[in-house]
């Protein structure tokens, strides 16, 4: 029987992390990033292809930033668009954002004056990762984010998720107004109970668990 945990395991996890092992959030994000960064790469048929990471401002986004960098060393340069402004990313993410503008990648800021050029650009990626919205979404998913998973979804890349796909209640497996629909999805520490009810099924594809050096049990 496959042990799944919840939002509010999820979280506690991250705070026994820090608060009992000592490990800082910044390296949980890192292998959690790096790992995603492997998984694009078995997916990827060659080194051509093109590819977009879609970052929220949260953790989830820290992930997507990470991945983007890992890319990078491989060799692959994907398109890494942010939803808002640079400035407001906080704290870990913003951390590994800052690295990438460091070694001079773009960062493509979502807005609305340039949404339809976003979705112009969309029909042209093989693989979307996507790490908009993570576990913690509460209420509807709304504006801009809404917008941009419906782009997503109607495109023809192959869709891998970061941890959960966006817009997918982690413990209930609703779908809170729009969800990624993810051919696959690379879940941390164990998987989610949403994953498994509900829609949670049909929005997750293949489930893939990476431990990220410590186990949740």
């Amino acid at each position: 029987m496959i042990r799944t945990i919840t939002v509010f395991q999820s979280k506690l996890f991250d705070k026994r992390a820090r608060e009992i092992y000592g490990i800082p959030t910044l390296v949980l994000m890192e292998n959690a990033g790096r790992s995603v960064a492997e998984e694009a790469l078995k997916i990827l048929k060659n080194r051509k292809e093109k590819i977009a990471i879609f970052c929220g401002k949260g953790n989830n986004g820290g992930d997507g930033f990470v991945c983007a960098r890992h890319l990078l060393v491989k060799g692959i340069k994907p398109d890494i668009f942010l939803t808002g402004k640079i400035f407001e990313v906080k704290d870990e993410a913003k951390i590994n954002l800052e690295i990438l503008l460091k070694l001079k990648q773009k960062i493509i800021e979502v807005n609305e004056e340039n949404l339809n050029l976003v979705g112009d650009k969309i029909s042209k990626y093989d693989l979307i990762i996507d790490a908009l919205l993570g576990v913690g979404l509460k209420g509807k998913v709304r504006g801009i984010f809404r917008n941009l998973i419906e782009m997503i979804n109607s495109s023809r890349a192959y869709i891998l998720s970061i941890d959960i796909p966006s817009g997918l209640d982690a413990t209930t497996g609703k779908i809170l107004g729009v969800c990624v629909k993810a051919k696959k999805t690379v879940t941390f520490i164990s998987p989610k109970r949403g994953m498994f009810k509900d829609k949670g099924p049909k929005c997750c594809g293949r489930i893939k668990t990476v431990d990220l050096g410590i186990t949740a049990f």
